[in-house]
């Protein structure tokens, strides 16, 4: 986990988020909190719980964002959870648990990735050596004293003599392999056909906890011994190789160790839309399904141990980010129990012509950035002058303002239509240098700005 300074966390989220400091103070907090958990003492370590955040603000200003940019900066695992679809009337299937299950999974995957990556060097060292050996067989006798493992891929290529070859042959072939020389030739290769009919499963709450994964079942039903037979190039059989050794050189246990570990200590969970799942009072119906969503999450955010495949993982030390734009409610309409998880609230802010200017230039994945990389693939270059920055950020404040307030969002409807007849036209268009002008804006959104309900529908 990072252990970056709150300010220079700012500042990294500073480059991708325009505004919100207040929530950027808050999440910086939390995560610098964590850093300092870990340097405590161990007595005391155990005992400080993580300070859960609710980011209040409408759709479209940058909770998902912040959340998302903050896991990606500390290399943290992350998973985005829609609250509300946990009442859905005749949900068949998972469980609230089900967001720590795939927290961990994504966790492993992350983990599995990372010690690959380690070991591609020594793999593709072991795939070149059974290169060589498909294109110089050892003759039978030896192969009987060096016997590969029964489950590694068989290789099969027509035999090129008995004789035993000479040191400076494999060393030819090696220099030759190093050189490029023999990429354009084919090999046979047989690999184990690891492919199986995809099953999905809709087991009820529980089965996690009976040590049942009903796909390693069907998988252990399946034939195992049934290969395919594959002519690739050497170039091609050599990354092909290369991967089935790393995936071997990694040590699947300490793998799962290590992941559990980083999703107990630095997992966030994103709950999205949790105002969907506040009761009115004396509710009932669909009520009483909501406030019945806030218990089941409230033991995973107070914390406790779901039960996975993969082993038990707490949940006392994830730090749960939650959202929602509380129109119609507020955070005191949550439960009491589920409120006091959530001890942080900061609210965002709507956004405006000043801040749409700046999301459009500023940020090192600016919209204007974007759509001027793509054009340039076709040999446009598009360039933008400030008073038609200006104006497109008008218009998307107009029109949230008179229709629905989606924030950014609205950004990204006004630049297609503001472009798509050059987006059309460029693999054809003659001139090559184009400047979008202020002019050039309010000729494309004059009629729409005029009439009110073509602007409903159209932006």
């Amino acid at each position: 986990m990072s252990d970056l300074k709150p300010l220079e966390i700012v500042k990294e989220l500073d480059k991708y988020i325009i505004g919100q400091d207040r929530a950027k103070r808050s999440v910086a907090i939390a995560l610098r909190n964590r850093w300092r958990r870990r340097n405590v003492d161990a007595e005391l370590r155990d005992e400080i719980a993580p300070k859960n955040i609710i980011l209040i603000g409408p759709t479209g200003v940058g909770k998902t964002e912040i959340a998302r940019r903050l896991a990606r900066l500390t290399e943290s695992p992350f998973i985005k959870v829609e609250a509300s679809k946990f009442t859905e009337v005749g949900y068949v299937g998972r469980d609230v648990e089900s967001m720590v299950r795939d927290l961990l999974e994504l966790s492993i995957n992350m983990i599995k990735s990372r010690e690959q990556e380690a070991v591609q060097i020594k793999a593709r060292e072991i795939a070149e050596e059974r290169i060589l050996d498909i294109l110089l067989p050892e003759p039978k006798d030896r192969q009987n004293s060096n016997v590969h493992e029964l489950n590694e891929p068989h290789i099969d290529l027509q035999p090129v003599g008995e004789e035993m070859p000479k040191p400076s042959t494999r060393e030819k072939l090696r220099k030759m392999l190093h050189e490029g020389k023999l990429n354009s030739r084919y090999v046979d290769l047989e690999v184990p056909n690891r492919s199986m009919p995809m099953v999905e499963i809709f087991s009820g709450a529980g089965m996690e906890e009976m040590g049942i994964n009903f796909k390693d079942m069907l998988g252990g039903m399946m034939p195992n011994g049934s290969s395919k037979k594959r002519k690739v190039s050497v170039t091609e059989a050599l990354e092909i190789l290369a991967q089935e050794e790393a995936q071997r050189l990694v040590d699947m246990d300490k793998v799962v160790k290590e992941a559990i570990e980083k999703a107990e200590q630095s997992g966030i969970i994103f709950l999205d839309e949790i105002d969907k799942i506040t009761g009115k009072e004396g509710g009932s119906g669909p009520d009483v399904s909501r406030e019945g969503v806030q218990r089941d999450l409230l033991p995973i955010v107070e914390g406790s141990t779901v039960t996975t495949k993969h082993g038990p993982v707490k949940t006392d030390h994830i730090l749960f980010i939650a959202s929602g734009a509380f129109h119609m409610s507020k955070p005191s309409d949550l439960i009491p129990e589920l409120q006091g998880r959530f001890p942080i609230r900061v609210e965002l802010h709507s956004l405006g012509k000043k801040e749409f200017t700046r999301i459009l230039t500023e940020p090192k994945n600016a919209l204007l950035l974007q759509y001027i990389a793509l054009l340039r693939t076709e040999g446009v270059h598009v360039s933008f002058d400030d008073e038609a920055v200006e104006n497109i950020a008008q218009v998307a404040e107009d029109v949230n303002n008179h229709t629905e307030n989606i924030g950014a969002r609205r950004l990204h409807t006004l630049m297609e239509h503001l472009l798509e007849d050059i987006l059309f036209d460029a693999p054809d268009i003659e001139e090559k240098n184009i400047a979008i002008s202020k002019s050039y804006v309010e000729n494309k959104f004059k009629d729409i700005r005029e009439d009110e309900d073509l602007s409903r529908y159209i932006l």
